[in-house]
């Protein structure tokens, strides 16, 4: 991982990759429990840090924002590529969906101020949109090609559904009724 600084290219320490780690968990956690309103300090006390440290890394609260949904984003990312070298191709959808699920359900707290960052941003629309495409591109192809599941469904309907399904959710607890209709909907994928 390299930084920009003004002409010249860097490489970070390892302490400053460490500590910037800590500041995207720290952020997560505080972000999750207080929304887009928590403090800058809060986030830098939870990752045991300086303030000046936070700043260091993340010069606005906008950037802080935005790392912390790509990291969210990557993380996603990340599952589906284990996913399909690990599970079956429709049980490894189906697991990802309801990460998906999952996430949304722990970071509710968070929601807003991703929503903040994504919005603000063209380009995290974009790469987000990319990650995020690409991840159920890679598990749903497996599925087709094994036979499993339908090939008329094309990924971004797929993420369609998904977010469909976080927001015709209430309030309350709704993680149980999503996780079922992701269920319901990856059993209509499935060949008959």
């Amino acid at each position: 991982m390299e930084q920009e600084t003004g002409k010249s290219r860097r490489k970070l320490r390892a302490d400053s990759i460490r500590n910037r780690e800590r500041l995207l968990e720290a952020a997560t956690t505080v972000f999750s429990a207080g929304g887009p309103q928590a403090s800058l300090e809060a986030v830098a006390r939870q990752a045991g840090v300086g303030i000046g440290t936070l700043y260091r890394h993340f010069p606005t609260r906008e950037a802080l924002f935005d790392a912390v949904y790509r990291h969210e984003v990557d993380l996603l990312g990340d599952l589906a590529e284990r996913l399909a070298r690990e599970e079956a191709p429709v049980e490894a959808l189906k697991t990802w969906l309801q990460a998906n699920v999952r996430l949304v359900a722990t970071k509710k707290g968070m929601i807003e101020a991703l929503q903040l960052a994504a919005h603000g941003s063209s380009e995290l629309k974009a790469y987000s949109y990319g990650r995020m495409i690409g991840a159920i591109r890679l598990l749903l192809d497996r599925a087709v090609k094994a036979g499993l599941v339908r090939d008329d469904v094309p990924p971004e309907d797929l993420l369609r559904t998904l977010v469909g399904i976080y927001y015709s959710q209430g309030s309350g607890d709704w993680q149980p009724t999503a996780l079922r209709m992701v269920d319901v909907f990856v059993d209509g994928l499935r060949k008959r």
